[in-house]
């Protein structure tokens, strides 16, 4: 029997889908049409709050519903007695069921680091501990594990590159490694499973470079770069194992409506179906239940239709011509994954959780001549996927499989 050896690894990992890649219309957005709004998920809910209208900067906020594709008016910013809070370029982000909205520039001021908590189930805006670094407008964030990061963006003296972390629970910040790619702002920021990307953004020229952040490590990796025209006021938003880019504005002034997808696994770009509107800066997007919505921005005028994509809905069998078969799916104790080919110069295999976390651990496998037989050791149930590579390490095929 040949030797078959388990490689564990501490980069990242994802795995490459299938996808509708269309896009549907949706109700348009309550209200006048806006630009550098905020965006959060909450409840089961999309939120759109605070931008620039045509009366100037604002706090209002509104709700969408999938199931009955409208918007409901909402508690404004602050709440009741929250003048003085309309804004526009700010960042926003959600844990545990809660949103949250911070920095940006009001009417009165050119940066904000005022820190507010929306809680839904109470109808209630609640102020929290400010932001830490210097006040600024432009700036992006994300969440891993209900942990928010926020940085770079543009404060009083210029663009900036810092990053803090923020603690929803506890109410704390803290510094984190500073972004490694230039000072910038209107970047993309992200999360798709456990990792945080920033790309794209304004240092004094538009940028196309993509970084990576990884939590335990503290440290940014930069990835391959983001394949469209460097661009700012661009969107996106992560389904692991992808993560999308759209919209922007590039450096000849033209208002983008093309839209990019980006393999966690591969480390490559696809270009996806466009936005079937007119090119724009400055929108909101959200995913909810693995569709991504976006909508507002500004393209000389502003706007407030609204959009959903649709762009996962499985995992490819293979990478390749490789015929491949996991069974039995849903899994119990065990399974095995066959090859119509002989596997002889399939190096590996990895297993992984659909938040990108090496599980290869948990399982017991045996290489025979065109098949793995795998036993389940020590897994909690939910999805899966099992990657193979060859010996230059090279993604041959995938499989995903339920473990019950």
């Amino acid at each position: 029997m040949k030797k078959f050896y388990i490689f564990l690894f501490s980069v990242s990992i994802g795995i490459s889908l299938s996808a509708q890649d269309s896009w549907v219309q949706k109700d348009s957005i309550n209200g006048a049409n806006k630009t550098v709004c905020a965006a959060f998920t909450a409840i089961g809910k999309g939120w759109v709050v605070t931008g620039l209208d045509n009366t100037g900067f604002i706090r209002k906020m509104y709700s969408y519903k999938v199931l009955q594709d409208n918007w409901d008016n909402e508690q404004s910013m602050g709440g009741v007695n929250g003048g003085g809070l309309s804004r526009g370029s700010a960042c926003a982000f959600s844990a545990f069921n809660k949103g949250y909205v911070c920095t940006g520039q009001g009417d009165n001021t050119d940066f904000l680091k005022d820190n507010w908590e929306y809680d839904p189930s109470l109808d209630v805006w609640t102020q929290k501990a400010d932001f830490p670094g210097s006040a600024r407008r432009g700036a992006v964030a994300f969440v891993i594990d209900g942990i928010a990061y926020v940085g770079t963006g543009e404060d009083a003296s210029g663009l900036r590159k810092d990053f803090f972390k923020y603690d929803p629970v506890n109410n704390i910040w803290g510094y984190v490694s500073d972004f490694a790619g230039t000072p910038r702002k209107q970047a993309v920021g992200l999360s798709m499973g456990a990792q945080g990307y920033v790309g794209t953004g304004y240092d004094g020229i538009m940028r196309n470079d993509f970084w990576q952040y990884l939590v335990f490590q503290n440290m940014w990796v930069q990835k391959t770069n983001f394949p469209g025209s460097p661009r700012a006021g661009a969107t996106g938003w992560g389904i692991f194992p992808n993560a999308y880019i759209a919209t922007g504005e590039d450096n000849n002034f033209n208002y983008k409506n093309d839209v990019w997808e980006y393999d966690y696994f591969t480390d490559q770009w696809i270009q996806r179906t466009s936005l079937p509107a007119s090119g724009r800066k400055n929108a909101i997007s959200f995913v909810i239940n693995g569709v991504a919505y976006l909508g507002t921005g500004y393209n000389g005028n502003m706007l407030g239709d609204f959009f959903a994509y649709s762009g996962i809905v499985g995992v490819e069998e293979s990478l390749s011509n490789v015929e491949i078969s996991l069974s039995p799916n849903p899994v119990s104790e065990r399974f095995t994954l066959s090859f119509g080919t002989t596997v002889g110069n399939f190096s590996f295999l990895r297993i992984v959780a659909m938040d990108g976390r090496d599980v290869t651990s948990m399982f017991a496998m045996e290489k025979r001549e065109n098949a793995f037989d795998v036993t389940i050791r020590n897994c909690p149930s939910g999805n899966y996927c099992c990657v193979v590579y060859d010996e230059m390490g090279n993604v041959i095929a995938t499989r995903k499989f339920i473990l019950q």
